[in-house]
């Protein structure tokens, strides 16, 4: 199910996150399956770390949260079994890899095939430090999809690029995930360079929260990742059913500002 590419060719996509277990087994699936039936194109699936060094303080809490709920790494393949009977919704990981690496590299690309999960962001698994794990990746048809930050120079943007596979995650801002009223970044400019070595599509995260903000964001690339919002929503939810009401009522304004753009630039 290594279907990525294919998303970003129907339109622009908008990429939903969750952590994994939070607050619980059972309100993840539901609220990965009100997501993908809002609208999300993808949904990006967060598993649980001691030291997420990339996630800002709504996403360590939730993995506080579904630490609480005794959340493994096999845990949430189960999750993953249990999503995929009511949805086929394309998944991606989020994950450090110590977790990867714990769990073996060809057990763990090997489970994500069985299930259909078709990528992985690994924020701490630089380009120079993937070869230990881009075999069995490729052997089963697993996307390594790279992450590039507003830093880096021209010369590395390209050689991480250049060797992107599925999506390519555009870090709109520094520092680590969480809302921002104020996105400084010239996208338009890293994305460029980005065009000039693959037609990989692009999406931004890190800091979007508004149905505003995701419609600026999809002017420039190819699809749009939310993720510290839609986690605070399920932090505020007093109900399983209020949270996924919540859920699918962002989610449709987040993707009716995105395909006013779609329709605007077609």
């Amino acid at each position: 199910m290594n279907n990525l590419t294919q998303v970003f060719k129907k339109r622009k996509a908008f990429i939903s996150f969750v952590v994994a277990g939070d607050p619980n087994f059972n309100a993840t699936v539901a609220h990965v399956v009100a997501l993908a039936n809002a609208g999300s194109d993808i949904v990006e699936l967060g598993i649980p770390f001691s030291d997420p060094v990339a996630d800002g303080p709504e996403i360590q809490a939730a993995d506080l949260r579904a630490f609480k709920d005794h959340t493994t790494t096999e845990r949430v393949f189960e999750m993953v079994t249990a999503i995929r009977e009511q949805t086929q919704v394309p998944l991606v990981f989020l994950t450090y890899i110590n977790i990867v690496f714990k769990y073996g590299y060809e057990a763990f690309t090997k489970r994500c095939a069985e299930l259909g999960v078709s990528g992985l962001v690994i924020p701490d698994l630089p380009l120079e430090e993937q070869d230990e794990l881009r075999p069995f990746a490729d052997r089963f048809g697993i996307n390594l999809i790279s992450l590039i930050a507003p830093t880096s120079p021209v010369e590395r943007i390209q050689k991480i690029a250049k060797k992107a596979t599925g999506f390519i995650y555009v870090v709109s801002s520094m520092g680590v995930t969480g809302v921002r009223n104020d996105i400084q970044t010239d996208l338009k400019a890293l994305i460029e360079n980005i065009r000039q070595v693959t037609d990989v599509p692009t999406a931004i995260g890190f800091g979007i929260h508004t149905p505003q903000q995701a419609a600026t964001m999809a002017e420039l690339a190819d699809g749009v990742i939310v993720g510290s919002a839609i986690v605070h929503q399920i932090a505020a939810g007093n109900t399983r059913q209020h949270t996924d009401l919540a859920l699918t009522e962002y989610v449709k304004q987040v993707r009716t500002a995105i395909d006013k753009v779609s329709i605007a630039q077609n």
